[in-house]
């Protein structure tokens, strides 16, 4: 074969790899040779013919579904094309069609999603939005410029697969995913998803740390050492702290009535009714389940609150108003400074805000509160059962001290002895 027959057969084959990537789409006939509606054919393989609505605009437009068998497979014979041809109907009687049209990028996508919960109101408390904004931040990372309808199984459990080997918990982990799937369903709602890729994905197993339970020597420490300043061994003053008298009341009231930081941090004097003997909790709305709970006055708490109310400022209602709030009555955003300083003087540098209400929940398991009336208390649903698991071991310690009292023996009743 010379130079100039090879150049020709090359040009020949550049020829027909064009006419084959631009081949057209051909009626597939029937048995009479008529064509069958719908089903289409090109280089080799088989295409439905689908008319499609724009949910949003109502625009109609034609796209081509390449057909799949049961397991995927491209079908390669007519009797499987319309087989695969009439699901499809049927899936589109139905609305279960997968998506045909282009779907957004997972990042931008996450970013949307952020953007929108910040304009709806009350739809997201500003907490919860920036928890997951740390979440997505990870998933960003890690799907990127996915399309949503391309997420899959695989990637999900490979994210987690890498947050395992960072070391992150399993707890931590399973934030994570309900994250994923808050975004995911919002692309359900706005028609970009059929059905989750989290889907059938358990949750992973995990242990909570068991935290130190502080007594209320240690609480009075961490008290009396923000507002009277830190000491060196001289009994010299070292060190003073900024609201130390507001940030041991604010303490002391979550140790006393079991609430949370952010819940007590929005208290109001209006919540306070001492003449019912009741503190409530979440009557904005903004409590962690949006309902608003009642704390009963235990000695303690009613003490507290009436030493507190002495002190009161009389140009506000908050019941922690910010030092720097001028001609406006707002409340203080946080006492997260003082802390830091506070339980580092007190050499107590495990100690959070949280602790106040485990030291809350476990003295009233150990002081034989039933486990219902806590739930209620401290704004649990569950009617206790998290109390059960959590505290438990709590009430066992109490239950086997009591066990010691139990007497088999004759009961005495009012001087003499009675047979039971």
């Amino acid at each position: 074969m010379n130079g100039n027959e090879t150049e020709r057969n090359a040009a020949s084959q550049s020829v027909i790899s064009r006419q084959h990537r631009r081949a057209t789409y051909q009626n597939v006939l029937n048995g009479s040779k008529q064509p069958i509606r719908g089903l289409s054919k090109r280089n080799g393989r088989f295409y439905a013919r689908l008319t499609i609505t724009d949910d949003a605009t109502g625009k109609k437009s034609v796209r081509r579904v390449a057909l799949k068998d049961d397991n995927d497979a491209p079908v390669s014979t007519v009797p499987q094309a319309i087989k695969a041809l009439e699901a499809i109907k049927v899936d589109r009687k139905r609305q279960a069609l997968p998506i045909l049209q282009r779907t957004p990028k997972f990042d931008e996508y996450a970013d949307a999603y952020l953007a929108h919960y910040e304009i709806v109101k009350d739809a997201k408390r500003p907490r919860t939005l920036e928890t997951e904004r740390g979440h997505l931040t990870h998933w960003k990372g890690h799907l990127g410029a996915t399309r949503l309808d391309r997420i899959n199984k695989a990637m999900i459990n490979d994210f987690v697969a890498k947050r395992q080997a960072a070391g992150i918990s399993g707890r931590t982990i399973n934030l994570g995913m309900t994250v994923l799937r808050n975004v995911l369903n919002k692309g359900i709602d706005d028609g970009f998803l059929k059905t989750l890729p989290t889907d059938n994905l358990r949750p992973l197993k995990w242990t909570a740390r068991k935290r130190e339970l502080f007594t209320e020597a240690n609480i009075d420490t961490i008290c009396e050492i923000a507002i009277n300043g830190a000491k060196d061994d001289k009994g010299k003053l070292k060190q003073s702290f900024k609201n130390g008298q507001l940030f041991s009341e604010f303490v002391r009231l979550m140790a006393y009535c079991g609430s949370r930081m952010s819940e007590t941090l929005r208290l109001k004097w209006s919540d306070v009714d001492f003449a019912k003997g009741i503190l409530t909790i979440g009557a904005d709305g903004l409590s962690k389940n949006h309902e608003t709970r009642y704390v009963q006055f235990n000695p303690k708490l009613e003490a507290h609150l009436a030493d507190m109310s002495e002190r009161r400022a009389p140009d506000t209602d908050w019941m922690f108003p910010s030092a720097q709030r001028g001609d406006k009555d707002i409340r203080a955003k946080s006492f997260r400074d003082t802390l830091n300083k506070v339980r580092k003087a007190a050499n107590l540098d495990s100690f959070g805000f949280h602790d106040c209400r485990h030291f809350f929940i476990s003295f009233a398991v150990m002081s034989g509160i039933d486990y219902m009336t806590i739930a209620r208390w401290v704004g649990h649903k569950d009617g206790g059962i998290l109390i059960g698991k959590v505290y438990g071991h709590l009430s066992n310690e109490h239950a086997q001290r009591q066990a010691q009292r139990l007497n088999f023996g004759p009961a005495i009743v009012a001087g003499k002895a009675a047979t039971l």
